[in-house]
């Protein structure tokens, strides 16, 4: 196949083009590189999709799929006017963020979506859901029975720069201090591996599956992957010392000032009230057509391999600072422990 990726340098759109190359396909990413080139093997078209139409004035020929990973739907829109007509099949990678309600577990493709951001409003991190939408709607209307649109949910596994799945066992294996932790372990995490997301999205261009899905991964308590992080580390509970955790009451937290799920100072995948289905959604339509997912213990044992090579005391986008952290644990200890605001658990 000849497979054009609007992208092909981060994450996500890197792996799908380093699976794309590997399976013998012609590979082509348009994308800045400002600081990392797509894979071996890929053509790179070096371009800024800022630049409007001209950004596509090197592209020739046509395509047997498009994968694009846009969260600015003017990029979106200029991207099918100036390729869809040369392309058989067409990828919109997008976002469980679309979802106007995060409330419900095990809500599929149905539920409702937040607004499309208007026509003409800038795309920023706050309107990340609306823009989504927006490239949902364009996708649909301009590239129709071509269209398949991927669902992501929370992406984790190697590589991941947004450091929030990788913080658990990353911090177990950084020290021997007893770890923060907030009282969720019965809520569940769902973080789906790149590596069978970008299989997936690779084999349904192949197949021509178009539709709408989640791509979603499997529902784990928030408890059993803190285990499985503190075991990947080479952590043993039993033994008293290393792997201790305190589990802070969340309202506690928030009155610190701890943020929720992402982000400088947070705990990652610790949701707000209201978000009880954030973190389930059902993931059944893409499974019936493809979807395989890895068992998520090898994807936590992944991460935190990734995590040494990279560094377990470098700075990190998300999760707490060692400094910070220990100001919470000093501020718990001080609490009597009849106030129900903390506990250890070994």
């Amino acid at each position: 196949m000849r497979i054009l990726i609007l992208g092909g340098t981060a994450f996500l759109s890197s792996e799908i083009a380093r699976q794309a190359v590997a399976a013998g396909h012609e590979v082509t990413c348009l994308a800045r590189g400002t600081t990392v080139q797509p894979p071996d093997g890929a053509t790179w078209v070096r371009a800024d999709r800022a630049e409007g139409s001209n950004a596509y004035a090197e592209l020739s020929g046509a395509w047997d799929a498009v994968v694009d990973v846009s969260r600015d739907p003017e990029h979106a829109r200029q991207a099918m006017e100036e390729l869809v007509l040369r392309a058989a099949h067409w990828t919109f990678v997008s976002s469980c963020s679309v979802y106007a309600d995060h409330s419900t577990p095990g809500a599929d493709e149905d539920a409702k979506l937040l607004a499309p951001l208007p026509l003409g409003a800038a795309a920023t991190p706050e309107s990340y859901g609306e823009s989504k939408s927006a490239i949902e709607q364009l996708t649909m209307d301009m590239a129709g029975a071509k269209a398949h649109i991927v669902r992501a949910g929370l992406i984790g596994g190697p590589g991941d720069s947004s450091d929030r799945y990788g913080y658990w066992p990353a911090r177990f294996a950084a020290s021997q201090d007893p770890v923060l932790l907030p009282d969720i372990q019965d809520r569940p995490t769902q973080v789906i591996d790149v590596r069978d997301l970008a299989a997936w999205i690779l084999t349904a261009a192949e197949r021509g599956l178009t539709g709408t899905f989640n791509a979603t991964g499997t529902v784990v308590p928030f408890g059993e992957y803190i285990e499985e992080s503190r075991h990947a580390a080479g952590v043993r509970a039993e033994t008293g010392v290393f792997g201790e955790t305190v589990v802070a009451d969340e309202e506690w937290l928030v009155d610190h000032e701890v943020r929720y799920w992402s982000g400088p100072e947070s705990l990652p995948l610790w949701l707000p009230p209201g978000h009880e289905g954030f973190s389930a959604r059902s993931n059944a339509a893409a499974r019936a057509r493809g979807l395989a997912l890895r068992p998520w213990r090898e994807t936590v044992r992944d991460t935190l391999v990734d995590e040494r090579v990279r560094g377990l005391g470098r700075e990190r986008k998300a999760g707490l600072t060692p400094i910070r952290e220990q100001q919470l644990l000093e501020e718990l200890r001080e609490l009597s422990k009849p106030a129900g605001k903390a506990r250890r658990e070994t």
